[in-house]
C-alpha cells in the first residue's frame, strides 16, 4: 500500500508564526476531518458508524460505546467553543440519545462495550475506559445544552467507578488491555484523574475533585520513575518491583497524553507545582520514542532498553500519539516558552502531515507499521472513530487562541 497523505504546505513553526498555525488546524478541522464523519458514519437508525475502513467503507453497523461517548464529546465540544452550528450538537444529541437508550447496564451498573445496529447488547461492561469516556461526555453535553436530565447519568456512573476504583485492577473491567495478575496499569489513574476533575470543575463537585487529585497522586508516586524520567505502564499492586518486560513497558503516547491532562489540571484547580515536571516528562518521553531512523513515535519502548517489548504492535507509528504530542507541545511551550516545544513540534507536526492524512478519502490513515507504510492490522479495538484527531485539532486551536491573545 502506498502512502496516502496530500503534499501539504507544511508552515514552520515558530512564535511569530503561530497565527497561521491557527489557520491551518481551523480550515484542517473544517475542511478535511469533520466532512469525513458527515458522509461515512451517521447511521440513520441512529448512533455512529465506527467500524469503518480509512476509506469510509462501512464494515460493520455494530456499536462500540466507547467510540459512541467519544463521538458525544467531539461534537458537543464543537458546537460550545467553535462556532455554535447547530449541526454539531444535533449530531452530538443523536448519538448520545442512542448511548444513553442502548448502553447502560443497570444490573452491572456501567456502560455496556458493544451493542448492535439496534442497540441489543453484544458485549456487556467489560472496560472500565467505556465509564471514563461516558462521564467525558456527559459532562461535556451538559456544559453545551444545560441539560439538567444529563446530570442523573453522569453521577450514576462516577459514582460506581469511584466503587469500582477500590478494587484491585485485576478485577476491574479492562478490555482491551490486559492487566497481569496482581499488577497495576497507568491507564486507569490517568483516565480518571482527568475524566473525575473535568466534571468536578465545571460541576462544582468536591467528592470528584479529591478523587482526581488522589488519582493524579497515584500517577506521579506510583508510575513516574524519577531516576529515569520514564512513566511505566505497569507497576506491582505489592509495591515491589514489577519484573521486565511487563514492568518496563513504556508508551510514550499515553504518557504524552497525560502530562496534558495532568497540565490542564494544574491549570484549573490552580495546582501549579508539577507543571515543570510535566513539560520536562513530555519532552523525556519523545527523546526515548522517536524513531531516529524512519521518523515517528513508536507505540512502545522498554525503559531499560530491553528488545523484548511488552506491548503489542511496539514498533508501529499509530497517529493518536502524534495528535497527542502536538498538543502537548503547545500546552508546554504556553507554560514554558522554551525554545525546544516548537522545535519538537516542527518534528512532530512535519512527520504527521507528510504521512498520516488521505488526500482522496479525508481525515487520516491512522496505522502505519514502523516503516511508516499503511497498515491494516487491528491495534487495540476494531474502530475509526471521531476522537484523538478532531480533540487535537480542537485543543491546538483553542491554545493557539490564547497563545496569539
Amino acid at each position: 500500500m502506498q502512502s496516502s497523505s496530500p503534499c501539504i504546505n507544511i508552515p514552520t513553526v515558530s512564535a511569530d508564526s503561530l497565527p497561521l498555525l491557527l489557520s491551518f488546524w481551523r480550515e484542517h478541522l473544517h475542511t478535511h476531518i469533520l466532512p469525513f464523519w458527515k458522509q461515512h458514519a451517521i447511521d440513520p437508525d441512529g448512533g455512529l458508524n465506527t467500524c469503518i475502513r480509512d476509506d469510509g467503507k462501512l464494515i460493520s453497523r455494530d456499536k462500540w460505546l466507547w467510540s459512541q461517548w467519544r463521538a458525544v464529546w467531539v461534537f458537543s465540544r464543537l458546537y460550545r467553543l467553535h462556532g455554535q452550528d447547530p449541526q454539531w450538537l444535533e449530531l452530538a444529541e443523536y448519538i448520545g440519545n442512542f448511548s444513553l437508550r442502548h448502553g447502560w447496564d443497570e444490573d452491572f451498573g456501567g456502560w455496556r462495550l458493544l451493542v448492535d445496529a439496534d442497540g441489543r447488547e453484544i458485549e456487556g461492561c467489560k472496560s472500565i475506559y467505556v465509564d471514563a469516556f461516558a462521564i467525558y461526555a456527559l459532562t461535556e453535553w451538559h456544559l453545551a445544552t444545560g441539560k439538567e436530565s444529563l446530570l442523573a447519568p453522569l453521577h450514576r456512573t462516577a459514582e460506581r467507578v469511584l466503587l469500582r476504583l477500590e478494587q484491585p485492577h485485576e478485577h476491574i473491567p479492562h478490555y482491551p488491555y490486559p492487566i497481569p495478575e496482581g499488577s497495576r496499569v497507568h491507564g486507569i489513574p490517568m483516565m480518571f484523574s482527568y475524566k473525575l476533575g473535568l466534571a468536578a470543575h465545571h460541576l462544582g463537585h468536591q467528592h470528584y475533585a479529591e478523587a482526581s487529585q488522589a488519582l493524579s497522586d497515584e500517577v506521579w508516586n506510583d508510575y513516574y520513575v524519577p531516576e529515569s524520567g520514564f512513566m511505566l505502564e505497569r507497576v506491582s499492586a505489592s509495591q515491589t518491583p514489577l519484573s521486565p518486560p511487563l514492568g518496563t513497558a513504556v508508551v510514550p503516547g499515553h504518557v504524552i497524553e497525560d502530562m496534558w491532562f495532568q497540565m490542564e489540571l494544574s491549570r484549573l484547580f490552580h495546582h501549579e507545582e508539577r507543571l515543570d515536571l510535566c513539560c520536562q516528562t513530555i519532552r523525556r518521553h519523545l527523546e526515548a520514542g522517536w524513531d531516529e531512523q524512519h521518523g515517528g513515535i513508536f507505540l512502545a519502548i522498554d525503559a531499560g532498553g530491553h528488545k523484548d517489548i511488552a506491548w503489542s504492535y511496539a514498533d508501529y507509528k499509530l497517529w493518536w500519539p502524534h495528535t497527542e504530542a502536538l498538543v502537548a507541545l503547545l500546552a508546554a511551550y504556553e507554560h514554558t516558552r522554551q525554545d525546544w516545544c516548537l522545535e519538537w513540534y516542527q518534528r512532530v507536526f512535519e512527520y504527521t502531515l507528510n504521512h498520516y492524512p488521505n488526500e482522496q478519502h479525508g481525515e487520516w490513515t491512522q496505522r502505519l507499521d514502523c516503516l511508516g507504510k499503511p497498515s491494516n492490522e487491528i491495534v487495540a479495538l476494531p474502530v475509526k472513530d471521531p476522537f484523538h484527531l478532531p480533540r487535537a485539532a480542537m485543543t491546538q486551536i483553542e491554545l493557539l487562541e490564547r497563545l496569539c491573545n
